[in-house]
Order: structure tokens, then C-alpha cells, then sequence
């Protein structure tokens, strides 16, 4: 059976790009790869040259914005796609073994090209630090307001040394509580909770607990973007993030507010409501995450009963206290209790009420600037599902849902990568005057 070789009738070079070639092609304007190409091209010079190192960086850029999981899927994309070859620079290349007419590197190739990248990972670092603060040059409001979650990332088939297992508590929709393992490496991210974008990340093995890997990372943020970090108002992050003296820090030392809730210590036998100064007789109550009462009701056997919540009248910076008043005098209910408040040292009577400061110093990990129980705080705390989104884009658009990279020095080159492409992206939308699709993922800025 015979065959007709069939000539190319026109160029892409004559048609406008696809949208995913566009926006493509607008990372790749917006990379400041430059030292690190110069780098990995000096490192070549005198060896086998079949395939550029520009090419090869430009599909690497394009394998992890379309979410190719492995080589071989990347490879099938180039020897099908002639728009995505000829942008990233194969189209000129000269088949080194014409017998096998290949149109895209084979497998080996890459797997040499991530090696080289993964030794320079203090290069990639410097690339997602200049777009960082370019970013944050471009958009005054850059960095506010933080959200901070960790990501599993588990691994596929054979087990690496560097990796271990890791284990999630979480209540699902039914209430009932689960736990989850996985091997492999956890991604710890903080990312700007308005723009969705990357502010600082870290890859650790799965069993690395959350708390512990806040605060190296923000002190990095301290004294590598010092103006970025000036910016911070809030770091909004779940439970498990909850620990006194990170609270502590952030708001002393960064002057950021923790939006992290407290976590409910006492067990299920113990009372709920405890004397807010165990040392004297008073009707004011504290609840095991913060929730301060008065007893309203003294004859009352069940002590829920017996007490109502004072309403927050806010954070005194000042004093340094956190201030309620009275229950009765705020919302005109009813107190059968008023004589013993009275009778306290220091206790002024009127129609306001009285008024009780708790210092933020009672205890560090339960009172807050932001009251927990307060609505301001469950205002800002929804902000935190902005890193969620992210963490879903990571999984959705950019393959790490199925990743099958074995080492924690791959799995972090990964993450750097597409943390770059993320910045790169938002800042070709920010030049081109459209602030608004900055958290696109589809489209290209054009």
C-alpha cells in the first residue's frame, strides 16, 4: 500500500494563536528566566546540543500550565500539537536520528533537563521572589489579607526514602469524624486571600505537622520581601494552625492579626463554663474557646442555663483587653443576679451595665484582637477559602491530583514552577489592564 507524503500548506506563524497558545505565550514574555537559562546553557557548552535549552524550559513551562502529570503525556501533546512544538522552539530543530522521526525529545531528555533544573532550585527561588515583588509593585493592595492550608500530596506506585505518611482529621458533612493517610509530602502555602496568588510555600515530608511551618515561613517573608510584609493586616488558617505562641508572634513581632480559631481543649466530662478569675467569687464566665458570661440565672442547676453570653464591644489596643458588657443592660433580658454584681469590688450600677475587659495576656491562644465569637471574625475567616482555591487549581489545572514524581526534590521543583506560572500570569493580566482575570485560568491576557 502506497503512501502520499502530504506538504504543509500554510505556517501557524500566519494565524493567530489558540487562547491557551496566547496565554503560553504571555507567560513565557513575563518569566525572568534569564540567569537560569545562562546558567543551564554554560553548563552544556561543548556537549551534545540536540535539543536548545530554551525549548526544552519553554514545553517544561507549557507541561505544567496545561497539567501534563508525566513525560510521556507532555511528549504526546508536542507530537501532536505543531502550534505548541513551534512556540516552544522544536520546529526548528534537526533530528538527530532521522530514522525514528521524532518531533519531540524523547523521555530520557526530560528526565536529565528536571535534574539540572532541580540543582538549581536557589534560581527558581530568585525567579518567584522578583515576580513576587513586581506583583506586589503593580497592585498596592497586594498582600493584606493572608490565608495560609497545607496540601497532600501522595505518591503513586513505589515508595521514595525521602517520603512518609501523613494523617488528616476532618468532620464530614454528616458530622461524623474521619481520618485520611497518605505517603508521600505535604505543600505548605500562604497565599494572598483577595487575588488568589502564591505568597510563600514550603514542601515537607506528609508527616510534617501545620503549626510548627508558620512562622520559618513568615520570618522568610519578613526578610526577603520586607515591603510586602509591612503590607500584611490578617493571616486567616484553620485549627490546625491554632497554637498560643504563633499567635503570639505574629501579632507582637509582624503585626499581622491571627484569624485562627481556637480549638476546643477540654473533654467531654469536663464543665464548659469556668470562672473567668478562679481566684475571687464573681458571676463572670469564660468558655473553653474565649465566649466570656454572666450568671443571669445563680439558682439554675444546668450552668448553660444559668449564664448568657456578654455582648464584644470590641479590642481596646490601649490596654491591650478585649471588652463586653453586660447581657442584661445590652439586650434588656432579664437577670435574677444584678445584687451580685453590685456587691463586687470595682462594679459600677446604670443602664449601660457593667463592663468586663479580658487582656489579651489571660491567654494568648484564645483571646484575639478579632474576638472569635465576634462577626467581624467570622467575616475575615471566610477569606481562608481563597487558599482552597488555589489548592483546587493545583489539583485541577495544573496535575497535582495524580502527581507521579518520587522525590521531595521534584515534587518541590513542581510546586516552585507552578507557583511561578501563577505570578507570571498575573502580571501579563496586570500589564495588559485587566486586574479582573487575574485568577483566570483559561483564557490568556491579550
Amino acid at each position: 500500500m502506497s503512501t502520499l507524503s502530504q506538504i504543509s500548506l500554510f505556517s501557524w506563524k500566519d494565524f493567530d494563536g489558540s487562547p491557551e497558545i496566547q496565554r503560553l505565550r504571555a507567560i513565557l514574555e513575563h518569566l525572568p528566566d534569564a540567569a537560569l537559562l545562562d546558567v543551564l546553557v554554560a553548563e552544556r557548552k561543548k556537549k551534545r546540543n540536540d535539543y536548545p535549552i530554551e525549548a526544552l524550559w519553554r514545553s517544561a513551562i507549557a507541561s505544567l500550565l496545561f497539567g501534563h502529570q508525566t513525560i510521556a503525556s507532555l511528549i504526546r501533546e508536542l507530537e501532536r500539537n505543531a502550534e505548541l512544538r513551534q512556540v516552544c522552539g522544536f520546529d526548528e530543530v534537526k533530528n538527530p536520528d532521522p530514522e525514528k522521526k521524532w518531533l519531540a525529545p524523547p523521555d530520557y531528555v526530560y528526565s536529565r533537563f528536571y535534574g539540572k533544573l532541580a540543582k538549581h532550585w536557589n534560581l527558581i527561588e530568585e525567579m518567584f521572589d522578583s515576580l513576587l515583588d513586581e506583583v506586589a509593585t503593580l497592585l498596592p493592595d497586594f498582600g493584606k489579607k493572608l490565608a495560609a492550608d497545607s496540601k497532600a500530596i501522595p505518591v503513586f506506585g513505589s515508595h521514595p526514602s525521602d517520603g512518609d505518611t501523613g494523617t488528616k482529621e476532618y468532620v464530614d458533612a454528616d458530622g461524623y469524624k474521619k481520618i485520611s493517610h497518605w505517603f508521600g509530602y505535604k505543600l505548605h502555602l500562604i497565599v494572598d486571600a483577595l487575588y488568589e496568588l502564591p505568597i510563600a510555600f514550603k514542601v515537607t515530608k506528609a508527616s510534617a505537622n501545620d503549626s510548627p511551618q508558620l512562622m520559618p515561613i513568615v520570618r522568610n517573608l519578613k526578610e526577603k520581601h520586607p515591603e510586602l510584609h509591612a503590607r500584611i493586616e490578617s493571616l486567616a488558617a484553620d485549627k490546625g494552625y491554632d497554637d498560643g505562641a504563633d499567635k503570639a508572634e505574629l501579632l507582637d513581632d509582624h503585626g499581622i492579626t491571627p484569624l485562627i480559631p481556637p480549638r476546643n481543649m477540654l473533654g467531654k466530662s469536663e464543665n464548659p463554663i469556668h470562672p473567668l478569675d478562679p481566684e475571687r467569687h464573681d458571676t463572670i464566665y469564660a468558655g473553653p474557646t474565649g465566649e466570656i458570661y454572666c450568671k443571669v440565672a445563680p439558682m439554675e442547676p444546668d450552668p448553660e442555663k444559668a449564664s448568657a453570653a456578654m455582648l464584644f464591644m470590641g479590642f481596646e489596643k490601649k490596654r491591650g483587653a478585649l471588652k463586653f458588657r453586660c447581657p442584661a443592660a445590652a439586650f434588656e433580658a432579664e437577670c435574677q443576679n444584678r445584687d451580685a454584681c453590685k456587691c463586687a469590688p470595682r462594679v459600677r450600677d446604670g443602664k449601660y451595665g457593667r463592663v468586663v475587659r479580658v487582656p489579651l495576656e489571660k491567654n494568648r491562644r484564645i483571646y484575639l484582637p478579632q474576638h472569635f465569637h465576634s462577626q467581624g471574625f467570622k467575616a475575615e475567616y471566610k477569606k481562608r477559602t481563597s487558599v482552597e482555591r488555589v489548592n483546587s487549581r493545583l489539583d485541577n489545572a495544573h496535575g497535582f491530583e495524580h502527581t507521579y514524581l518520587r522525590s521531595l526534590s521534584r515534587i518541590q521543583l513542581r510546586a516552585g514552577l507552578v507557583m511561578i506560572i501563577m505570578l507570571a500570569s498575573a502580571r501579563s493580566w496586570i500589564l495588559a489592564g485587566k486586574e479582573k482575570n487575574i485568577r483566570r485560568i483559561l483564557r490568556p491576557a491579550a
